[in-house]
């Protein structure tokens, strides 16, 4: 039997002192209104921004994205994926060179999911608008999907399409003019169920908090890590703490800055510089950096290598070996 809602606003909005934390079968059951529509507006946008306020727990985590995991289109499901991306963040100092990674990847035999949005007034880049760039559509069912797959070796699906109910949730940051715990819930969705999800994530210890809440959702295999902008995507600046739990075991890698000094930041966001940078028409190290340093990660979460040097030296092999013409064309 559902709690009526008032009593989780009750809950998480008494203060510092008096105000209670949601164990995971209350934060289930207080998503699942949210996601049925059972709530309403008022209460809606008191409880998401409480919980902006306060910061979820990870054991709150957990339930949200255990209820949220009950209303993905089953269909996509049935796709075979090795690696899950969530991409929710957007790109604003620097063009998405993780989409590079992600072809280079694809190539060497690794078929990718990304899934991802793009908000409302937030002046990023997101990931539908580059591959609209180069005449890519995002996939809206499986089948188109899987014909993206066999073409390219991975596919794009809007989290719309993929769950309508917790897109809405994103979307209230038009009336809010703020983010809530729903874009953290949509990088945590691993809507295919593909064997390995690798997270990005802007704020401190959001990475540890995944990960802590991938344990309670005895998730299989995933890795969290601050990548740039908060999306999946290697900074080649700094170095970078990898937090991870894999059969049943949770623990962390350090990936090494792969740049010694800092790069002057881009005036502009040309996406023709993603296609320039694959076919070598234009010398930018910090994008090739970026996108070693991306495949090195994607390598360490499948599992394909055991060491951060390992994944590295092979990162490079797959950029160095990568197809000499432009796969989206």
């Amino acid at each position: 039997m559902q709690t009526e809602f008032k009593q989780y606003i009750k809950m998480v909005g008494r203060g510092q002192r008096a105000g209670e934390l949601l164990n995971k079968e209350q934060a289930f059951d207080a998503m699942q209104q949210m996601l049925e529509d059972k709530v309403s507006p008022e209460q809606l946008g008191a409880f998401l921004m409480l919980m902006r306020v306060r910061e979820e727990t990870a054991e709150e985590l957990a339930g949200f994205v255990e209820a949220c995991r009950t209303t993905v289109q089953s269909e996509f499901t049935e796709l075979n994926i090795d690696l899950d991306l969530g991409c929710y963040a957007g790109k604003r100092r620097h063009l998405p060179w993780f989409l590079l990674a992600v072809m280079a990847f694809a190539q060497s035999g690794r078929r990718v999911f990304i899934h991802g949005t793009a908000e409302p007034e937030s002046q990023r880049l997101y990931v539908k608008e580059a591959l609209q760039f180069f005449g890519i559509e995002p996939a809206t069912n499986k089948q188109s999907a899987e014909q993206q797959l066999n073409k390219f070796g991975f596919c794009y699906v809007e989290l719309a399409d993929l769950n309508k109910p917790l897109d809405k949730l994103i979307q209230l940051r038009a009336l809010f003019g703020l983010r809530s715990a729903a874009n953290t819930l949509a990088r945590m969705l691993n809507p295919s169920k593909a064997k390995h999800s690798l997270h990005g994530v802007h704020h401190r210890n959001f990475d540890i908090r995944h990960v802590d809440a991938a344990q309670m959702c005895n998730d299989a295999s995933v890795v969290c890590f601050r990548g740039e902008g908060g999306e999946v995507e290697f900074n080649p600046e700094r170095e970078v703490t990898l937090h991870y739990f894999k059969q049943g075991q949770k623990g962390e890698l350090k990936m090494p800055a792969l740049l010694e000094n800092w790069q002057i930041k881009p005036r502009e966001l040309d996406l023709a510089q993603l296609q320039q940078v694959w076919l070598n028409q234009v010398d930018n190290n910090y994008a090739e950096q970026a996108v070693i340093g991306t495949l090195a990660i994607f390598l360490l979460t499948t599992d394909a290598v055991a060491t951060v040097e390992e994944a590295i030296q092979r990162a490079k092999d797959i950029w160095q070996h990568r197809s000499a013409t432009w796969p989206l064309g």
